[in-house]
């Protein structure tokens, strides 16, 4: 009887020991679960933005999405500049740290990366993802991920990119430039307008698991938005044309540079602006800096003997002169002190001003230039556009380089009447050229054409500013004059096209060389327009620094006898016909 209840007494004790361990493990599973459901309804709003920024600090990446950058095209809207499809290469540090220095030399030998910092980004702490190389070609960056995977060198991958290529080579690079290793231009347009080219980058958040990224939320995604792109005024064919005829003359005359400029009379647009040495974009790390802005807009220059049509078109201008008018020029002349002579020695000659610019008289033009006052001649050559920008749009451009007429001596006026000692870019020379051939009127020069936006449509340019410098009459009498250089006694008579009225002048004045600071070596010019008596282009062509005796009308007549006629058959303009009557060159 006593063994049974103590039997009864021990399992009474067993079950009470059992429910309370059942009870003790309700309330510890009621308070997990109070605790779960507490922290769920943190996450689900109560501290959102406290866990986002913690998840995104723990296991997820931000990247920048880059914006495709808008194409610069030509004036017909073949692309000079695109943006195409390429690959970037990316990094897991917890994958490539141990390996980071064979992963680097790697990396350097067939991406160019910098080594050390290439290292550097591969053990970079507290992260998952960086970026290792931008702008890869694709087929490159396949092949090097192969090589990796082949070596046993993993945490290496490849994401979509972006990469800028030039489809015309170096057609036009000297306006066109190039972009960086960042997408950023660096020169040219591309410089000059980079913001509008670049757009608005976007980003994307992106979580992050072995080595993969994961997109999350389609609002952690923030789309890029596209840049504006631009129209310029070039005309590819004419461009590569001139190009290449720069190329051959600074080439056969064993000349440090030169440039040639294609011009609409009536608009002011730049149809040709070439620069030789050039570059290709597409191949920047062969490429030498010095030549990777355009001579023809950030360069100044003497421009010698082209300058003396503006100096008689003020004349003309001022009822001072006209094309028949006798000047007795003497074998020399002393200013100040100081010689001035003829390129060519004479004794004492009777030629009319036709005759003077005929025969490019330096002489000649300063006995003609006596009648006008010093600050009306600079005020001439002020609506001109010397001293000034031409506002073209790019970086660096030169105002040139025009003192004030206070400042000027008796000697500064007798030589900067015959375009020494004034300083100017091909571009203005080629603005003020045009000038008198659009019946004395300025017309800006432009290589802007308007801007084309995401869907294709263009937007023109503004108007280009417009102001009168020499009268229409001014204008038609300094032309007939200027067709006297193309003709058969003429200083130009290589730049003459058969069938047309050229009007044009020869240029060749001492050069300065920065090196010592010194008169050395010679500019050498050629500039007109055509037809001269219903201009249509403007062709400007300067040489710096030719080997030899020839001058202006047999270095770079020839180049203009190219460009022009090129331009003419091109856009159809049709032969004069028959040469206007001959003006008198001699009295």
């Amino acid at each position: 009887m006593t063994r049974t209840r103590r039997v009864r007494r021990g399992r009474r004790t067993r079950t009470r020991s059992s429910g309370f361990r059942l009870w003790t493990s309700f309330l510890v599973v009621a308070f997990v679960v109070s605790l779960f459901a507490a922290r769920l309804v943190q996450l689900q709003g109560l501290d959102a933005g406290s866990y986002a920024s913690m998840a995104l600090k723990e296991d997820t990446n931000t990247v920048v999405l880059e914006a495709p950058r808008a194409s610069i095209y030509d004036r017909a809207g073949t692309p000079l500049a695109e943006t195409v499809d390429a690959s970037m290469m990316t990094a897991d540090p917890t994958y490539t740290r141990t390996h980071a220095t064979q992963i680097a030399r790697l990396l350097h030998h067939r991406l160019h990366v910098d080594y050390f910092d290439t290292v550097a980004l591969l053990r970079k702490p507290n992260t998952r993802y960086v970026r290792v190389a931008r702008h890869v070609d694709p087929t490159l960056a396949k092949a090097v991920l192969a090589e990796l995977e082949r070596r046993k060198l993993p945490g290496m991958y490849i994401d979509k990119d972006n990469l800028r290529r030039y489809p015309a080579g170096d057609v036009g690079s000297n306006l066109v430039g190039f972009v960086g290793a960042d997408g950023n231009g660096l020169a040219g347009f591309e410089y000059a307008l980079n913001r509008q080219l670049s757009g608005r980058d976007g980003s994307a958040t992106f979580q992050v698991a072995g080595g993969q990224q994961l997109p999350l939320a389609d609002n952690t995604v923030v789309k890029p938005r596209l840049g504006t792109g631009v129209r310029l005024t070039i005309d590819s064919d004419l461009q590569y044309l001139a190009q290449q005829r720069m190329a051959r003359a600074v080439q056969s005359s064993h000349a440090t540079s030169g440039s040639a400029i294609v011009m609409d009379v009536q608009t002011g647009q730049i149809l040709a602006l070439a620069d030789y040495p050039s570059f290709d974009p597409n191949d920047i790390a062969g490429a030498n800096p010095r030549n990777f802005g355009s001579r023809a807009v950030q360069n100044p220059y003497e421009p010698g003997s082209v300058e003396k049509v503006l100096t008689f078109s003020a004349l003309i201008d001022s009822g001072l002169v006209g094309p028949r008018t006798k000047i007795v020029v003497p074998p020399q002349l002393v200013v100040d002190g100081k010689p001035i002579r003829d390129y060519f020695p004479h004794g004492t000659l009777h030629l009319t001003a036709t005759g003077v610019i005929a025969l490019s008289s330096n002489l000649g033009t300063v006995q003609a230039v006596r009648q006008i006052s010093k600050q009306r001649l600079y005020d001439y050559l002020r609506k001109f556009g010397f001293g000034q920008r031409p506002n073209l749009g790019l970086d660096g451009e030169s105002k040139g380089i025009l003192h004030p007429a206070s400042q000027w001596s008796d000697i500064n006026e007798a030589t900067i009447a015959y375009g020494q000692g004034v300083s100017v870019t091909a571009v203005q020379m080629a603005a003020a050229l045009g000038a008198i051939a659009n019946h004395g009127v300025y017309v800006a020069p432009s290589l802007i054409s308007g801007t084309v936006d995401s869907t294709g449509t263009v937007t023109p340019a503004s108007a280009p500013e417009e102001h009168r410098v020499i009268k229409a009459s001014t204008a038609r009498k300094v032309a007939r004059m200027m067709e006297a250089v193309t003709g058969p006694n003429g200083t130009g008579a290589e730049a003459a096209i058969p069938g047309y009225n050229v009007a044009g002048k020869t240029g060749t004045a001492n050069r300065v060389d920065p090196l010592c600071s010194c008169y050395r070596g010679y500019t050498v010019s050629f500039g007109g327009f055509a037809p001269a008596d219903d201009p249509r282009f403007v062709v400007y062509v300067v040489i710096q620094n030719p080997q030899g005796a020839a001058g202006g009308g047999a270095t770079t007549g020839p180049v203009f006898h190219d460009l022009m006629a090129a331009a003419l058959a091109k856009y159809g303009v049709a032969p004069t016909g028959k040469r206007s009557p001959e003006l008198p060159i001699e009295w």
